[in-house]
């Protein structure tokens, strides 16, 4: 099996192997497997920046509950902030799923 580094940097040259062993009907999944790369690359950095998010909205929240015992007009602020940490814990879960999902079909079709 290739390296997808490889494969990423050298499409043509995987391209031109391929035709040298008369397997011309696997040139379409050079590009297939570069396309699911860059979604699945697409969604890791996506991810990423959300779980960094998800950390400093974290410590918001508890900087806020912390000071909505003392100041119950911080308890909205802090609740706004809860909501976001939510929203974007579905996202990950959404985006986890879809690398999971993409990477297994970029192995899969490596294999062949």
């Amino acid at each position: 099996m290739l390296d997808i580094k490889f494969l990423r940097e050298n499409p043509d040259l995987v391209k031109e192997n391929i035709k040298k062993k008369f397997q011309e009907e696997k040139l379409p999944l050079v590009d297939q497997v570069i396309e699911l790369d860059r979604r699945n690359r697409d969604a890791m950095t996506e991810a990423n920046t959300l779980r960094a998010a998800r950390n400093t909205l974290s410590k918001q929240v508890g900087m806020l509950m912390g000071q909505a015992k003392k100041d119950s007009s911080k308890l909205a602020e802090a609740e706004e902030a809860k909501a976001k940490v939510k929203a974007n814990a579905d996202r990950l879960a959404e985006l986890e799923k879809l690398e999971d999902e993409l990477a297994v079909e970029i192995r899969k079709i490596m294999l062949v």
